[in-house]
C-alpha cells in the first residue's frame, strides 16, 4: 500500500486556474473563509463579519484577473480586500467601541460577591483596551487587528494595506505602546 500525499496547488496558481475554471475559486474559499470571517466578526460584531467575508469573496471573484502575485500573497490580499470593506464599516465600528465605553462607565451592581473583585479587574481591563482601541488611528487599528486577529505577518500587512513593511512595524508599535499604557493607567484595584 503507498501512502497518498495531496499537493496543494500554490494559491496564486490556483487564483489562476479560476479566471478559465471558476470552480478552483470554491477551494480559496473553503482555505479562507472560516479565518476571514473570525477576523471580520470581531472587527465589526458577529453578523457584520458575515457580511464582509461573503462579500470579501464576491469583490475577489469578480476581482481575480486584477491579482498580481509580485505584490503578495493571496491570503494577504483577501485579508486586505476585507480590511477596505471594514473601513466602509468604520462609523459603525467606533459608534460600537464608544458605546461600549460609554456603558462601561454605568455602574453594574451584582449580588453575588464571590470573584467580585475579579470581575471588576477584568472588566475594568476590558473597557479600558476597548476605549483605547477606539481611540487608535484608523491605520493604527487596521494594522493591530490584521496582526492580532487576522495572524498576518507584517509583509503581509504590508500587501494588504497597501503600504511599507516599515510603516507596519512603526504603527504595530504605536498601538501596541497604546494599549499598554491603556492597560496600565488607572487601575482601579491600585487606589
Amino acid at each position: 500500500m503507498g501512502a497518498h500525499v495531496a499537493v496543494q496547488v500554490d494559491e496564486a496558481e490556483l487564483l489562476a486556474r479560476s479566471r478559465a475554471d471558476p470552480e478552483c475559486f470554491a477551494e480559496l474559499f473553503d482555505r479562507y473563509f472560516a479565518a476571514l470571517h473570525g477576523y471580520a466578526a470581531r472587527r465589526l460584531g458577529g453578523p457584520g463579519g458575515d457580511d464582509v467575508a461573503a462579500e470579501t469573496f464576491l469583490v475577489a471573484f469578480r476581482q481575480r484577473d486584477k491579482f498580481d502575485p509580485r505584490r503578495g500573497t493571496v491570503r494577504a490580499w483577501l485579508y486586505g480586500i476585507a480590511t477596505n470593506l471594514i473601513r466602509e464599516h468604520r462609523r459603525a465600528e467606533e459608534r460600537g467601541y464608544r458605546a461600549h465605553a460609554r456603558a462601561a462607565a454605568e455602574p453594574a451592581y451584582n449580588v453575588d460577591l464571590d470573584g467580585a473583585d475579579s470581575r471588576v479587574t477584568a472588566e475594568a481591563a476590558r473597557d479600558r483596551l476597548v476605549a483605547a482601541l477606539a481611540d487608535l488611528s484608523a491605520g493604527d487599528r487596521d494594522v493591530l487587528l490584521l496582526v492580532v486577529w487576522g495572524q498576518l505577518a507584517h509583509d503581509e500587512v504590508a500587501s494588504a494595506l497597501g503600504i511599507p513593511a516599515g510603516t507596519v512595524g512603526s504603527r504595530l508599535h504605536r498601538a501596541r505602546k497604546r494599549l499598554r499604557a491603556a492597560l496600565d493607567d488607572d487601575n482601579p484595584m491600585e487606589r
